[in-house]
């Protein structure tokens, strides 16, 4: 079984992306086709890539709020060689989330394919 290290690498490329509000670091991060789902009162939400950077993009980063960078890996569960799941905990203040972000080895490099979160608080 691979190392988990460039897992909790891209994981914290993500945490920082989030921090500064770094759309196109996010986009490096994705692939072009994942979508981020949740479930808000029983109903599915679905978000592209597109209009997730979009709102990255156009909101206020926390960094620039002068908030602390959040974000912590809780686990991370190889299922092979090319894929994983990692749950981590974010925050974009007020906002917290877990966030579970299925990975697979694309090209040699851990990229994210789909994100499930929930919104904690």
């Amino acid at each position: 079984m691979p190392d988990c290290s460039e897992i909790c690498a891209a994981a914290e490329a993500y945490f920082d992306a989030l921090h500064t509000g770094d759309a196109d670091r996010l986009r490096d991060l994705f692939v072009p086709e994942a979508n981020l789902y949740a479930s808000s009162d029983g109903e599915l939400k679905v978000i592209s890539i597109a209009d997730y950077l979009e709102l990255v993009a156009g909101r206020d980063s926390p960094a620039t709020q002068s908030h602390p960078r959040s974000g912590h890996v809780v686990s991370i569960d190889m299922a092979g060689p090319d894929s994983a799941v990692a749950k981590v905990n974010v925050a974009v203040p007020p906002t917290r989330f877990v966030d579970l972000l299925s990975f697979l080895r694309v090209d040699g490099r851990w990229r994210i394919v789909s994100k499930v979160y929930r919104v904690v608080a």
